[in-house]
């Protein structure tokens, strides 16, 4: 967990220095210009219900532990491969030191196609919802790890005001009765352990178990092959978070057509 809480104390300190240099007024008034969000969860939720599996596709250019993913990284290009393959939605990391993101990329990767894309960054601040919309997001990240309850409920009211959906990031089943307090039914799966990286599986297979009827799940972490998400499948879990594979594979719609349908 302390890679985390080195990442969300570094958010804190930008985003006070942003909001020293953007005022709300200004990321309402952007807001107010972007085009209705998509429907990141409904994107989903008609993929299944067509028989087929939700993918959430990352646009990915690094992170801590593996470094620099792919060099020739191209947002609107990749976003397009993905759509093209069957994607139903987008992950955009837009967190800078850690991920060599960048706003930008979320913009552009949006831009480029027509399906929901969620910012993909560390939300500790509910001003960052508004600035997420700004720049055209359909949905944010809440990590439970990240935040007390009441910074939960306040970024997530603050989305939910926007018309925005939330993916709700949990590891275990205190996070998971955690996530269950809030209003949004879009929960993420995280498989990989936090404290030594491994992934397992099983995490997903237990908590998708605990929870009411009426959520959509996402597995995330570690979802290489269709195999993988044919496994999830026998669980009851139809939807997928899956980046880094697909961002490093020569052919990014080939290797994403292949995750979906086989080989």
């Amino acid at each position: 967990m302390n890679k985390l809480v080195e990442i969300c104390d570094a958010k804190r300190g930008h985003v006070a220095r942003r909001k020293a240099e953007v005022s709300l007024a200004d990321l309402e008034e952007r807001a107010d210009g972007q085009s209705a969000p998509r429907g990141f969860r409904a994107a989903l939720d008609a993929k299944v219900a067509a028989g087929g599996y939700g993918l959430i596709a990352e646009v990915k250019k690094a992170s801590p532990s593996k470094g620099l993913i792919r060099a020739d990284f191209d947002p609107p290009a990749h976003a397009r491969a993905y759509q093209a393959a069957g994607a139903a939605c987008l992950s955009v990391l837009t967190d800078e030191p850690y991920f060599q993101g960048a706003d930008a990329y979320l913009a552009a990767a949006r831009e480029a196609v027509s399906i929901p894309a969620l910012r993909k960054d560390f939300m500790v601040d509910p001003w960052q919802v508004a600035e997420s919309r700004a720049l055209g997001a359909d949905a944010i990240l809440v990590i439970v790890a990240a935040l007390d309850d009441s910074s939960m409920a306040d970024i997530e009211a603050a989305a939910l005001d926007y018309g925005m959906d939330v993916l709700v990031e949990v590891h275990d089943a205190a996070e998971l009765d955690r996530a269950l307090r809030l209003r949004s039914r879009l929960i993420g799966v995280n498989n990989r352990d936090l404290r030594d990286f491994s992934v397992d599986f099983a995490r997903t297979y237990d908590l998708v178990g605990r929870a009411p009827a009426g959520c959509t799940f996402v597995a995330e972490s570690g979802l290489r092959t269709h195999e993988d998400l044919a496994a999830m499948a026998d669980h009851g879990v139809h939807c997928f978070l899956v980046g880094e594979s697909l961002m490093r594979a020569p052919d990014v719609e080939a290797a994403t057509r292949a995750l979906l349908f086989g080989a």
